[in-house]
């Protein structure tokens, strides 16, 4: 199995929602643009990427939404380098379809009271459901490792809640603990490189707004 060397997750750049949550009212959620701050953040992490890459071949998974595409063609890779693929299983967390500004404040803090992995919003999902979808992917991608050349990169260029919940599923992390962490910037990126061991490390961790407040020992 040709386990590539390391795996890096990107959140995509600023979007029209980051800047304005009233943009739901009027835009679908898949159809947010980068506003320019958010074109200057994944050109920056395009640079970084690149240094990163070097001159290795990459496998690309990019979420289905507008501002991911952007925020992948905004890296400027050589094309020769880079396998992409269109990854619905990475898309955002779904808050419904025509969203009421006002209604989604109040979900927003329900969500705060009851818990970002299990609230669901009334027309979409919950963290959990988005952890389910995150696991078929790491199936298939963990089955894509089977091939001998596959790239010694892979690259996801995801949303913040999806990044969380790739890591807590990679690494196994609980309930809890996912709770506990908070999303990264707009584009920035984490960075799982394996080891000599065989097992892959975390370059860096989430930032966390809490203590974890486990139910039991697993915690």
């Amino acid at each position: 199995m040709a386990r590539p060397r390391r795996i890096v997750l990107v959140r995509h750049g600023e979007s029209e929602g980051n800047a304005d949550d009233t943009v739901y009212e009027r835009e679908p959620d898949h159809a947010l643009r980068l506003t320019p701050t958010g074109l200057v953040e994944a050109t920056e992490a395009g640079v970084r990427l690149r240094e990163l890459f070097g001159n290795e071949q990459v496998s690309a998974y990019v979420s289905p939404y507008r501002r991911t595409h952007e925020t992948f063609r905004a890296f400027a890779f050589d094309s020769a380098l880079v396998r992409v693929r269109e990854e619905p299983r990475l898309r955002e967390q779904d808050w419904g379809n025509w969203q009421d500004t006002d209604d989604v404040r109040l979900q927003k803090a329900y969500r705060d009271a009851y818990g970002h992995f299990f609230y669901r919003f009334a027309q979409g999902e919950s963290g959990a459901d988005v952890y389910d979808r995150v696991g078929a992917f790491l199936e298939s991608l963990h089955r894509s490792f089977e091939s001998p050349d596959h790239p010694p990169n892979v690259l996801l260029v995801t949303h913040g809640l999806t990044m969380r919940l790739f890591c807590m599923r990679w690494f196994h992390w609980t309930v809890a603990e996912f709770e506990s962490l908070s999303n990264p910037g707009n584009g920035e990126m984490r960075v799982l490189e394996i080891g000599d061991d065989g097992r892959y490390t975390l370059d860096r961790p989430f930032e966390r707004w809490r203590t974890p407040e486990p139910y039991g020992v697993t915690g």
